[in-house]
């Protein structure tokens, strides 16, 4: 590492939340300001589909081939800046990807120690123990375990460069460098679970500088211009040897880290306060988010369970074909248009069959519009099938119709021959079924032995953890307005449930909010929800309340099962609708905001 050991902080920043991120995001983090360690988030379960389809054409493809690009003039800029890189953008082939910058660093002249981790491929010829009999191989993609930071620690403590790695947690990209960093062993729980949730923060990129914010207008208010959110900085995380960190940005760069990005981005992608990993079990529930001066959060408090005894596996697996068309329909009478268009495929649909037929009327329409476009509203019919000949016989009907049908019949684009889509499935198997290995500079194999299974101790994760509800607030008159006003949220996908974190504005809004919005309040206020099984779970020292619905992304994001496949927006939906407000709360709102704005001036 450029500091020695003995260094009081590891300074870890993120370029990349996914395979597509700004380009040039390397760089800016590599110049912006001083770093110890670069990380790069490049895996998703779509990427993961994406790769193994790419695999298929060609067995030395696989890895993230952005991130090569964006090495031409990072690994000079890294050597030069003393910053190592991580990054798990080997994907299917981290070897593969490892034998390209070294290609590279020879091309452009830059001597280059690389390393790498592999063994997460429970596809590849031995990667696995015993695994070949598993339910879930069976017309399996790609089935990737989800690995812990002790790999990439193997390699940076050999004096890597650059680790690139597969299918890691997204958190591991920081608790491997900290491992190596501080010299943690598997039993510093609670330096391991801060770790975790720095890295929770940081795998998202922008998400935590006010990228996609349910308040973004503060965020554009904070700053401005050029410094506001038109281009947010990507964030990075001071850490200590404790666990804790301050969640913060290079200087001059646009967004904002304050508390409630950081909540935002805790929320996003989780589950119950327990957080469970291959490296330690982070408890959500003991995070205290603190400001700490402009753009940085103190992170602290939190506490540390051994990790399951299972690891995660993610499988994909091809679904079928899906043929998509939408119908445009406006003007008057649009539900009996709608019903006229459904009773005119009938026969194609019963005469074919397809697995799964679905239909979706959006009143995007208003009466009286003067633009022709708010006067139309979309009928959207959905049919997958994995023979593609059924989904080749609705699309030819559906033309068919063009003249034969509702007055002002057209659809929103031609109709395509249909997308191949994929289904995700999680499994888990025993850590000790994985080959897990650090491969480091030299070539040296070295085998990563998962660490041992604690039944008891801090390691009991039993049942969920006690939780004491605020006092809820004192009866009194209401007002008719949106959830918004008062609660943030972010919502997103775990294979085929989502999740929706909300977040009080303020201790009164939380004394509501906590005894205001349970399940049966969300299922009326969200009713797509209401044939789902839903937990709700509650981190008071968020102020926040995260809701899981089981299934209602079908069987993940690649499946497409929904308008909104990954639940993104699911979270905005929610603040949109109109709740019974306490009017305490919309005035201590308003005396808020007149108080920001006086500041202002």
């Amino acid at each position: 590492m450029p500091e020695p050991a003995s260094a009081p902080v590891l300074r870890v920043g993120n370029a990349s939340g996914f395979y597509g991120d700004r380009f040039d995001a390397l760089r800016e983090m590599l110049t912006g300001g001083p770093l110890d360690v670069l990380t790069g988030d490049y895996l998703a379960e779509l990427t993961m589909l994406i790769l193994g389809r790419d695999r298929l054409k060609d067995p030395g493809a696989g890895y993230a081939r952005t991130f090569l690009g964006q090495l031409e003039e990072g690994l000079g800029l890294a050597a030069d800046h003393g910053v190592k890189v991580v990054a798990n953008a080997g994907g299917l082939n981290p070897a593969g990807l490892a034998e390209r910058i070294a290609e590279l660093a020879d091309r452009v002249g830059v001597p280059a120690r690389i390393g790498y981790v592999t063994g997460d491929d429970l596809l590849a010829d031995g990667a696995s123990e015993g695994l070949a009999d598993a339910p879930w191989v069976k017309g399996a993609l790609t089935a990737n375990a989800y690995l812990g930071g002790a790999g990439i620690a193997e390699c940076l403590r050999a004096g890597a460069d650059i680790v690139v790695t597969g299918r890691v947690t997204d958190a591991a990209l920081v608790t491997g460098p900290a491992m190596a960093h501080f010299g943690w062993t598997e039993d510093d729980l609670d330096p391991l679970a801060g770790a975790v949730v720095a890295g929770h923060v940081l795998e998202c990129g922008t998400q935590a500088t006010g990228g996609n914010y349910s308040f973004f207008q503060d965020v554009l208010g904070e700053h401005g211009g050029e410094h506001g959110l038109l281009r947010p900085g990507f964030p990075l995380a001071e850490l200590h040897a404790d666990g804790s960190a301050v969640i913060t940005k290079h200087p001059g760069t646009g967004g904002a880290v304050n508390v409630g990005t950081v909540t935002a981005q805790l929320l996003y992608e989780t589950a119950g306060a327990r957080y469970p990993g291959p490296d330690v079990t982070a408890r959500l529930d003991t995070v205290r988010l603190t400001a700490d001066g402009p753009d940085r959060v103190r992170v602290d408090g939190v506490r540390g369970e051994y990790p399951p005894p299972t690891l995660k596996v993610g499988v994909t697996r091809a679904g079928g074909h899906r043929y998509e068309v939408a119908f445009v329909l406006t003007g008057l009478d649009v539900e009996a248009k709608a019903r006229l268009v459904r009773a005119q495929l009938d026969g194609v649909l019963a005469a074919h069959h397809p697995a799964e037929v679905r239909w979706t009327l959006a009143r995007t329409d208003r009466p009286d519009a003067p633009v022709q476009e708010e006067a139309s509203a979309l009928l959207r019919l959905v049919v997958r099938d994995r023979d593609p000949e059924v989904g080749l016989a609705v699309r030819a009907a559906c033309v068919e119709l063009a003249l034969a049908s509702y007055p002002g019949f057209h659809i929103a684009a031609p109709p395509g021959k249909g997308t191949p889509y994929g289904v995700f499935e999680a499994a888990y198997v025993p850590p000790e079924a994985v080959r897990h290995v650090a491969v480091l500079p030299d070539g040296t194999r070295v085998p990563v032995l998962p660490p041992p299974v604690r039944t008891g101790g801090r390691g009991a994760a039993v049942g969920r953890p006690a939780v004491l509800l605020p006092d809820p607030l004192p009866a009194g008159p209401t007002h008719r307005a949106p959830l918004g006003l008062i609660a943030g949220a972010r919502s997103g996908d775990k294979g085929g449930s989502a999740n929706i974190g909300v977040w009080a504005r303020g201790e009164g809004a939380w004394r509501w909010l906590a005894h205001e919005l349970t399940v049966p309040r969300l299922r009326q206020l969200l009713p797509e929800t209401a044939g789902f099984v839903v937990e709700r779970h509650v981190l008071p020292n968020l102020r926040a309340l995260n809701f899981v619905v089981h299934g209602l992304l079908g069987e993940g994001v690649a499946s497409q099962a929904r308008f909104d496949p990954q639940a993104k927006a699911v979270g905005e939906w929610l603040r949109s609708r109109h709740v019974d407000l306490p009017e305490a709360l919309l005035r201590e709102l308003r005396e808020t905001r007149e108080a920001r704005e006086m500041e202002e001036l």
